[in-house]
């Protein structure tokens, strides 16, 4: 099993979209009522085009030389091409900038840029698909944003990550500071834990 971890880019934002509705759905189900998944896709999940304008935006495919190799029941992000199909199975990026969570359509972003010397870095917005979790896809990413971080400059992170992913990032080293609660456009309130690491500089 070969994975790619590639930056996004703007062509596979209708691709992306589909990918986060499909992981919000799926995996989350156990942390949050249906109520406050609906409220957070129409408000706050989705997908943050400036991060892709960045470059701080990664979108992670499955890629397998014979078709056989495909799971029976694929998920419909899927495409092909020629000799090889290539699967985008997950997504999720780091942020120079000051907005801790939510896509385009989220209300409270704030855009300016942060100062390595004194800020964190944001991880923002990891997506994967139902069918491709607990297969250390999650890992990759983290990998890849943390070291593009690092390498700007950074020495600290941090992220408002939802019930689902805390495990997750305990896991990989970071510690909550506060728990959140995120007002939804439908009345519902999203409940998540801001959390942080420090990193070191590679020389």
């Amino acid at each position: 099993m070969k994975f790619l971890v590639r930056k996004a880019a703007p062509e596979d934002v209708p691709r992306l979209r589909e990918l986060i509705e499909a992981s919000v759905r799926g995996l989350q189900a156990a942390d949050y009522t249906p109520a406050q998944i609906a409220g957070a896709l129409e408000s706050v999940y989705g997908v943050d085009t400036q991060l892709i304008a960045d470059g701080t935006y990664f979108a992670v495919e499955r890629v397998a030389v014979r078709e056989e190799d495909e799971p029976a029941a694929p998920p419909p992000l899927v495409t092909n091409h020629s000799s090889r199909i290539t699967v985008p199975v997950a997504c999720g990026g780091w942020s120079k900038r000051k907005t801790l969570y939510g896509g385009d359509q989220y209300a409270r972003r704030e855009d300016s840029l942060l100062d390595p010397a004194r800020d964190a870095a944001k991880i923002r917005a990891f997506f994967v698909h139902p069918q491709w979790a607990r297969r250390g896809i999650g890992t990759l990413i983290l990998e890849a944003c943390e070291n593009a971080a690092r390498a700007a400059g950074f020495t600290r992170l941090e992220m408002g990550a939802t019930l689902s992913g805390v495990a997750f990032y305990c896991a990989k080293g970071y510690a909550a500071l506060e728990n959140l609660q995120v007002p939804l456009s439908n009345g519902e309130i999203l409940p998540i834990v801001r959390m942080a690491k420090e990193i070191k500089r590679k020389f």
